[in-house]
């Protein structure tokens, strides 16, 4: 496999980087090969600011010297994919990536590559923590800590022995250091979070300096604010605290350890708020949040006690206009509110209420053609639930504005049933707000009444809702 990714990329530079790939000490030279690209260009990021753009050639080559040559981490983006990588004056680095497995496939060659390469290899260990937590959360929590502790020793271990090899720079050491050890806090916060949200008898067991590291937690590390290790330890970190502050609240309150619920989000906003100085991570983590308690709120009250909320923090973002949007939006998905009227279009694209679609028990879920990898991971939940709940339709909805073929295309390659997959006719709000509802389900009763609107398609008690649907304990509904 490795020699089947090395070949390509060792040939790429015989024809491309021996000829163009030369950067003088003070510049900085990218290009590449993309394999199955998904768009024409390439764009890299700093500080989510467009540093240049590259267009791909008829042999989707790419290349040329950087208008920037400050060193650092950049963000390398092929929509609908992303990645970062490190550059330094100096570095002249050849890309090659096939996007069926861009991930994995991605890999980095010439001066200065073995920076982005070792980013790289820590994101695809860093993605297999997911198992490693679900495996592992049962554990005590000093064993547990053993674990977590082995993990950071082995990885600052084979930093050690890579930066012998290489002579990286402090600068780059400073980088790699943090990812190894924001990878460890973001282990510690998760297992935490678990224990203290699904194992409540368990969180007196955890040791007093279980999270001693939390004092060297740096909030504002402007260098790492573009990297995924760091923003997801911060958004872990709120997590977490947001249920321990639930003990002091109220522990008899269920709602408090619901992360949808408007109270806890409200209390995440306030401590990245308390936390967070550089604006544009406070209002990254902010946006996103005040977003979410919006699209989970169970009635008018608690939309208005969100957007209430942003008052009183003195919001300093430029979402204002959107999420006063997505409260009309909301409004409108309200439990009690009919969806029955609805007007879709079908793969025909002919127009149907949703009501004329089924007249049982309905769950809508809602995807977008340009997020592959979460339409792809929906219907695999969504195929098991309709095996295990014959009397429920699930319905697709497309989200995206136009892109007609495009979204009756997929269906037809991924063999997706056409009579569950519908495309909303009209959109009246900024068509990037109906992305935050990717991951909603919308519960509705055999007229198209919601019953439930703040469900998330990876909630763990997902299955125990629908059963309480089926049975009508939400809302005194029982299925006919």
């Amino acid at each position: 496999m490795k020699f089947k990714i090395l070949l390509p990329l060792l040939i790429l530079c015989a024809l491309t980087a021996c000829k163009k790939g030369i950067s003088t000490p003070q510049e900085m030279y990218i290009g590449g090969l993309i394999v199955n690209p998904t768009s024409d260009y390439i764009v890299l990021l700093r500080e989510n600011v467009v540093v240049d753009t590259f267009y791909l050639d008829e042999n989707n080559r790419f290349g040329g010297n950087l208008s920037s040559s400050e060193k650092g981490l950049y963000v390398l983006k092929h929509p609908p994919e992303n990645q970062v990588l490190y550059l330094e004056p100096g570095d002249s680095m050849m890309v090659f990536v096939n996007t069926m497995e861009f991930d994995e496939s991605l890999a980095f060659s010439g001066e200065g590559a073995e920076k982005s390469n070792y980013l790289n290899e820590m994101y695809l260990l860093n993605q297999k923590n997911n198992d490693f937590i679900l495996g592992s959360y049962e554990l005590d929590p000093s064993a547990f800590a053993d674990k977590t502790d082995s993990i950071r020793e082995n990885r600052l271990q084979e930093l050690k022995e890579l930066d012998r090899k290489n002579d990286f720079s402090k600068e780059f050491l400073k980088i790699a250091n943090a990812s190894i050890n924001y990878e460890f806090y973001d282990l510690r916060e998760r297992y935490a979070y678990l224990v203290r949200r699904y194992s409540k008898d368990d969180v007196e067991k955890i040791p007093a300096d279980f999270h001693s590291y939390r004092k060297e937690i740096n909030f504002n590390d402007e260098e790492l604010d573009d990297y995924y290790v760091y923003l997801n330890l911060i958004d872990d970190y709120l997590r977490t605290r947001s249920l321990e502050d639930c003990n002091i609240v109220s522990s008899e309150n269920v709602g408090c350890f619901n992360l949808t619920d408007h109270q806890n989000i409200n209390r995440r906003i306030t401590l990245a708020d308390s936390l967070i100085k550089n604006k544009r991570t406070k209002n990254r983590f902010i946006d996103r949040l005040a977003a979410r308690g919006i699209i989970y709120s169970k009635n008018r009250e608690q939309i208005e006690n969100i957007l209430a909320h942003l008052e009183e923090i003195n919001y300093s973002g430029k979402r204002t206009e959107d999420f006063q949007q997505m409260a009309g939006l909301q409004n409108a998905l309200l439990p009690g509110k009919s969806l029955g009227q609805l007007t879709l279009l079908n793969t025909q694209n002919k127009k149907i209420r949703l009501n004329d679609i089924s007249k049982r028990f309905k769950i809508t879920y809602h995807w977008s053609v340009n997020s592959p990898y979460h339409y792809y991971w929906q219907q695999s939940i969504v195929t098991d639930l309709r095996e295990k709940y014959p009397e429920i339709d699930f319905i697709g909805i497309n989200v995206d504005k136009d892109q007609f073929e495009e979204w009756k295309g997929i269906i037809k390659n991924n063999g997706y049933q056409e009579k569950y997959e519908y495309k909303m006719t009209s959109i009246t709000v900024n068509e990037k707000l109906l992305k935050n509802y990717l991951n909603k389900l919308m519960f509705l009763d055999a007229s198209g009444k919601i019953i439930i609107g703040n469900i998330k398609m990876n909630s763990l008690d997902l299955e125990t809702r629908i059963l309480e649907f089926l049975s009508g304990e939400e809302g005194q509904y029982s299925y006919r």
